[in-house]
């Protein structure tokens, strides 16, 4: 078989990010359904309030679940898109044995597994914590709210997303697989950017490196400045919405958003690394130093993260703006959503230093892995 479980299971970034998605939503989605039976004890002095807390479960959920299942849909389609061209010389051989796109796609199945895990434990997670939750949202002066199981909740959270993606991983699996079999079996998805000694200052020679490498790795570069929007946005999205509701739910939000920036970090710099070592290891081949190496295929990347981290700034206040007009515009009491320029400056600067140290430690181990060793992978 051409595609392996395992291979599904590698995807262990996504499937935290779906983990992180159902999590909140299942229990929003179980209150907002739960919280109605008590509709009728609800005073006019509550109103408001009540109002206010159904308003909250549409509100987080509509941007947790639609944020996350976009960076679901932008990962699983970007590792697709890398698994085929890592194996392209492989599925060249199969299509010529006469297998159909249609039949190697469907086999590509596994990479929904990792969004099984993902729902399945976010949605049982879920459920543990709900007492907690259920306690800190219920308004006081209501009866305690029964904790019910709603088939449809976790229809809509595990099964269907689970059924989505993998349908959408077997179609663009399709779409990337329509190419002759002659370009399939030439491909070589990574071979390293030739380079050699320049007669002329070492200067232009590094810059003209480090664009052709840029030119040579278009998919990376997306996903980088895509991974660097998602830095930006999750966390200060978290930051923003842990002040528009209780401690609790605040402190959930932004651990959330913290741990998907963490691993949209991690998972943009392992593939950035992976991407670009071999250009590394040919660099120090005709003697150049690490730092050098490092400095010439990794700084071009640079100005790409920044854009991602200010596109995503721009689309938390923008989201956040239009959603809390939309959903709290009748409600009383809630204050008008600004954008916070301190909590921007205390992010950007979290995501300059955790890019810096996670840059360092992966140099550190290109330095520590022989060239031969690079090379023979």
């Amino acid at each position: 078989m051409l595609i392996g479980l395992k291979d599904g299971i590698k995807l262990i970034g996504i499937s935290i990010v779906c983990a992180a998605a159902v999590f909140v939503c299942t229990f929003m989605l179980n209150f907002y359904i739960d919280v109605q039976t008590v509709e009728q004890s609800v005073t006019e002095q509550m109103r408001a309030l009540y109002d206010a807390q159904i308003s909250m479960c549409k509100f987080v959920t509509a941007i947790t679940g639609g944020v996350l299942c976009v960076i679901t849909a932008v990962m699983l389609a970007f590792y697709i898109k890398l698994y085929v061209d890592a194996n392209a010389e492989n599925i060249g051989i199969i299509k010529a044995f006469g297998y159909s796109d249609a039949s190697i796609a469907i086999r590509f199945w596994v990479f929904g597994l990792s969004v099984l895990i993902g729902t399945a434990a976010g949605f049982g997670l879920s459920f543990a914590a709900m007492p907690a939750v259920y306690r800190e949202l219920t308004i006081d002066g209501l009866p305690d709210i029964a904790i019910r199981f709603h088939f449809s909740v976790f229809a809509s959270l595990v099964i269907a997303p689970t059924a989505v993606f993998t349908a959408l991983a077997c179609g663009y699996a399709l779409h990337a697989l329509k190419r002759p079999v002659n370009e399939l079996l030439r491909d070589k998805a990574d071979k390293p950017t030739k380079v050699g000694r320049s007669r002329s200052k070492d200067r232009p020679f590094l810059i003209d490196m480090g664009l052709s490498v840029l030119g040579a790795k278009k998919s990376v570069v997306f996903f980088f400045t895509f991974a660097c929007f998602c830095f930006s946005s999750m966390i200060q999205m978290g930051v923003s919405m842990s002040d528009m509701n209780s401690d609790m739910m605040g402190m959930i939000i932004l651990v959330i958003g913290i741990t998907l920036a963490s691993v949209t970090t991690v998972m943009s710099v392992t593939t950035l690394v992976n991407a670009n070592k071999k250009n590394v290891a040919l660099m120090r081949a005709f003697g150049y130093r690490l730092r050098d190496c490092v400095y010439t295929v990794f700084a071009g990347y640079v100005p790409f993260g920044l854009i991602g981290f200010a596109a995503g700034t721009a689309y938390q206040y923008g989201l956040l703006k239009l959603m809390i007009g939309l959903m709290f515009d009748d409600v009383a009491g809630i204050p008008e959503y600004t954008f916070d320029l301190g909590n921007f400056f205390i992010v950007l600067a979290v995501f300059i230093a955790t890019y810096a140290v996670v840059f360092w430690v992966y140099s550190y181990k290109l330095k520590r892995t022989s060239v031969n060793a690079l090379m023979a992978e």
